[in-house]
């Protein structure tokens, strides 16, 4: 099979699971509090947000998140979420085909968004970035994305699974933009509980992409020309870095702020707290 139709079958793959994630995350749900549950974190009753038009804002802010001693991000209200990658890296390494804050019609709110919705992030996070290309294009283009394919559903798609909330029209990105620079919303714990379901200890785009990586350790051969570490054979570190491995997947993860590396390949486990 040829790499082009390798991406596009894992593109569906992807896009088809995205649609199951309301009925995975019920199940979640129904576990929370329990030893089933490694992150130990309590999910808000589905039901109670889902036709909620003025989600509380809190007014108090929390300080900007330091980084541990393996470069995840370390919230002290939120210890077992921990993206590794800041929104401000999302944006620069290419993300959302350069769409994600162009000009939309919010079904959930009933408004039209533009140009202020970028505008609210700081200045050094779009430094040397071409917005209308890389930001706010109009026009999805896979090539701005670092991994090259198409990855994501559409905002619609999102609003009609009830995944998107009046506070963060946007979506889960917007809320970690937002979250990531102190601010904190009723909407919290469904936002980390979804991006614990895809990179969490058990998240299963993390562990997709991991147990596909040991596969193509354990099946020997060379490093493929062009990639780190070759000529040689095939290794954890170079399979790691070996982007023709799952690039839909990898592109996802990078959406959900964060990136795989060599730390993940242990026994999963719950982050403590530092």
């Amino acid at each position: 099979m040829s790499r082009k139709r390798s991406a596009e079958k894992e593109e569906k793959s992807v896009n088809i699971e995205v649609k199951f994630e309301k009925k995975i995350d019920e199940s979640r749900k129904r576990r929370r509090n329990s030893d089933e549950n490694p992150e130990n974190i309590s999910f808000p009753e589905e039901e109670s947000l889902k036709n909620d038009l003025s989600t509380e804002i809190s007014p108090d802010y929390k300080k900007i998140p330091s980084r541990d001693s393996k470069g995840r991000l370390f919230f002290e209200d939120f210890p077992a979420f921990r993206p590794n990658l800041t929104p401000e890296e999302v944006l620069r390494l290419g993300s959302f085909g350069g769409t994600y804050f162009r000009p939309i019609y919010s079904a959930v709110t009933k408004k039209r968004y533009g140009s202020e919705v970028w505008k609210e992030l700081p200045p050094s996070w779009l430094k040397g970035l071409d917005v209308k290309l890389q930001v706010a294009n109009p026009v999805y283009d896979k090539n701005q994305n670092k991994y090259k394919v198409k990855s994501g559903a559409s905002l619609e798609e999102w609003e009609g699974s009830n995944w998107i909330k009046d506070c963060d029209p946007y979506g889960w990105f917007q809320w970690y933009c937002r979250f990531y620079q102190g601010r904190r919303c009723a909407d919290d714990e469904r936002q980390v509980s979804r991006g614990l379901s895809l990179f969490g200890p058990t998240g299963r785009w993390l562990r997709n992409l991991s147990n596909k990586i040991v596969a193509s350790v354990e099946a020997g051969g060379m490093i493929a020309p062009g990639n780190p570490g070759y000529p040689g054979k095939k290794t954890l570190e170079s399979e790691v870095e070996n982007y023709s491995i799952s690039p839909v997947i990898r592109q996802t993860l990078q959406h959900w702020g964060y990136k795989i590396s060599l730390h993940d390949f242990k026994k999963p486990r719950p982050f403590k707290t530092e």
